[in-house]
């Protein structure tokens, strides 16, 4: 927790200090406390503190979400970067903690109309029991909840439906088109309603056109359940890869080394 947390508790300057003098608290970074804990310091530990204690609304997304779920078997296995996604930027400190990885941030609400996280993470309700985020709010669908650690902490990030989606929308510049490939085609369980939900609300025409460019080439089951005619693909070809070749379905340029549709 920061700083301001703890003065709206009454936990000033001065007390603050004598905790941390005591060892009861630790400093990560400058006006940044923790409880001292044995082990390492983990990011997930920081992302669930601003999630649950300082109600930040922001969720783990894209890569990181689907490592974290286990479908990044064909992404790169050494984790680097921690997505993180919302409608306003993290509080600074967080790229200041010590840690081994890096947070990227990207705006939500830049990729999604109806963007879940803007609802705030309380509306995602923990069953205690089996584990596992619940909610009743149609917007909420987006997300799922997972937990962590030796107390299973709450983690929220995106669904798998989801993150695939935010994943297409680093599509050319930061992610590969071939690792993207072999992602999807190990995609096979995906809920189709999620997706239909999720693709409606999609601002991203070039988004939306490199979904079914990749879905087309692999045809899972789920797909045939998606309804194309409530999607907007827009208008106009899109230039994505430098000198590769236009797919006359989607309008999109991809590499030349992916073949048709499989």
């Amino acid at each position: 927790m920061d700083a301001a947390w703890l003065e709206k508790r009454s936990y000033y300057g001065s007390l603050r200090k004598k905790y941390v003098d005591l060892g009861w608290l630790e400093q990560p970074a400058h006006r940044v406390y923790r409880r001292r804990l044995r082990g390492p310091f983990r990011w997930e530990q920081a992302v669930i503190s601003l999630q649950t204690l300082l109600q930040f609304p922001a969720v783990v997304g894209g890569r990181t979400a689907l490592e974290l779920q286990g479908y990044a078997h064909f992404l790169s296995q050494e984790q680097k970067e921690v997505h993180l996604y919302g409608r306003k930027h993290p509080p600074s400190w967080l790229h200041k903690l010590p840690l081994s990885v890096r947070f990227v941030f990207h705006r939500s609400d830049r990729l999604f109309r109806n963007d879940p996280v803007t609802r705030g993470l309380t509306n995602l309700s923990w069953n205690l029991k089996t584990h596992q985020g619940v909610s009743t709010d149609p917007l909420q669908t987006g997300l799922t909840i997972q937990p962590w650690g030796h107390w299973d902490w709450p983690l929220t990030l995106s669904s798998p439906e989801r993150a695939l989606l935010e994943l297409l929308d680093e599509l050319p510049d930061r992610e590969s088109f071939h690792q993207v490939d072999k992602l999807v085609e190990g995609l096979v369980n995906l809920s189709p309603r999620r997706l239909q939900k999720l693709l409606e609300d999609c601002k991203s025409v070039k988004v939306k056109r490199l979904f079914f460019f990749f879905a087309d080439r692999h045809a899972p089951a789920w797909l045939k359940r998606v309804d194309r005619t409530r999607i907007d693909l827009g208008k106009g070809k899109r230039m994505l890869a430098r000198g590769g070749k236009l797919d006359p379905t989607y309008g999109i340029t991809v590499p030349e080394e992916l073949d048709a549709v499989q």
